[in-house]
């Protein structure tokens, strides 16, 4: 019996040995320095989001992580998405403003149109 819980606990150190071998030695597989415990790199304006802050958008990596790559990729799509539709808007936008425009112009030239002309009184006038 005492065989077998010092054999379990030898395989248990070579396991932990190894893992940490292999994690100085391999890394976590990030790019980024990890953090230190309790702090988060989320961050996004309280305003206007824009895509460089949909870029620049990280999350905190924990124990069983996430595959970086396709995070990076759905942040970039995102970011993409952001920047065309803040696109949309500003065209929409120029054309309401044109629209309007045209319709106070409208408004004026129809506001002309209505006045009734200044009646002219005749200069002799018969009663």
């Amino acid at each position: 019996m005492a065989s077998a819980l010092i054999y379990l606990l030898v395989v248990l150190v070579v396991a932990a040995v190894i893992y940490l071998l292999a994690t100085l030695v391999f890394g976590r597989g990030e790019q980024l320095e990890a953090l230190p415990p309790g702090s988060t790199p989320t961050r996004l304006p309280a305003g206007d989001l824009a895509g460089s802050d949909v870029r620049a958008l990280r999350f905190q990596q924990v124990f069983r992580g996430y595959k970086a790559a396709e995070v990076d990729w759905a942040l970039e799509r995102l970011a993409g998405e952001v920047d065309d539709l803040h696109g949309r808007i500003a065209v929409l936008q120029r054309q309401l403003d044109a629209a309007g425009e045209q319709l106070r112009e409208a408004r004026a030239a129809d506001a002309e149109q209505d006045r009734p002309a200044p009646a002219e009184e005749p200069a002799d006038r018969e009663e």
